[in-house]
Order: structure tokens, then sequence, then C-alpha cells
């Protein structure tokens, strides 16, 4: 019996042994994609043809909310002067011009986060292509987007960036 029991904990020890060789060889990094969003020359590039896109629209948007304002100050400071059909008619046209504004901003933000995610969606696919790559020359064995906590000597994030933007982002 004990015989086996000795032969037990040597096979134990061996397979612990085999198990850190091993893991010594498993090879992993860590990508932040936030950091890619705000790095990486296609996530810029990325950024600025959506301001493009929509500033025109954004001060439109802005223009119709300080003009709104203005006219409801006007109505406030002239309420007390003004007959009772006038003050709600006026009030009827403030919250008609109001529920306009509020439709066209919710537009507007339903449009600009579906272009900001198409864009995002292109940036990660970009960025997705250059972590393959780079698993594949550097013999890695798992490459994680994102972590709770990242040992700093995991963390790939700047290889990716550099190969990103060398590439121009294709």
């Amino acid at each position: 019996m004990t015989n086996n029991f000795r032969n037990f904990w040597l096979a134990c020890l061996i397979l612990c042994a085999g198990c850190s060789a091993s893991a010594q060889e498993f090879k992993v990094g860590i990508v932040n994609l936030d950091r890619i969003f705000r790095e990486a020359n296609s996530a810029k590039a990325a950024q600025t043809k959506l301001e493009q896109e929509f500033g025109r629209r954004e001060k439109e948007l802005n223009d119709i909310a300080t003009q709104l304002k203005t006219s409801s100050d006007k109505f406030e400071r002239d309420a007390p002067t003004m007959s009772e059909t006038q003050r709600n008619t006026r009030q009827k046209q403030l919250v008609d011009q109001d529920r306009d504004f509020q439709r066209k901003r919710r537009e507007f933000q339903e449009d600009l986060s579906a272009r900001k995610n198409e864009e995002l969606q292109l940036v990660i696919e970009r960025a997705n292509k250059v972590v393959k790559a780079l698993a594949e020359t550097e013999k890695f064995d798992l490459i994680v987007q994102e972590a709770v906590y990242v040992n700093p000597k995991h963390d790939i994030t700047d290889k990716v960036l550099r190969l990103l933007n060398a590439s121009n982002g294709r």
C-alpha cells in the first residue's frame, strides 16, 4: 500500500511539473479598446468624419434651442400684459415649437448614435485584423480585449496602436 501511495505522489509531482512548464509557454496579451478608440488614427478620423457629417445639424439644433429659449423668455415677460386668448395662442405655439425641437433632437441623437456605432465597428474590425496578425506573428495563445486587472507586461495595446496606425487603419 505504501508503494502505491508513493507512486501516486510521484505521479502527482510529475503532472504538476508538466503543468508548470506548459503554463510558462502560454502567452497572453491584453488590448485596451478604450485606448484604441481614443488614440488610433482611424478612430480619430472617424470622429472627425462624424463631426463634419453632423456638425451642421447640431448647430441648427442649438440655434433652434436658443431661439426657443428667447421666445419663452419673451413670453414670460409679456404674458401679464397679454389677453387670455393671446396668452393661450402663444403658449400653444411655444409648446408646439418645443415638441418639434424635442423630436428633431431625438432624431439627431438616434442618427448620430447609429453612425457612431457604424464607425466604431469599422475601427474594431480593423483593430481585430491587426490583433489577429500580431497573435500569429508573435505566437500568442490568447488575446483578451477587456479585463478587470492587467499586469502591464501583458498589455499589448501600444503594439496594436503602432501597427494599426502604420497600416493607416486598413
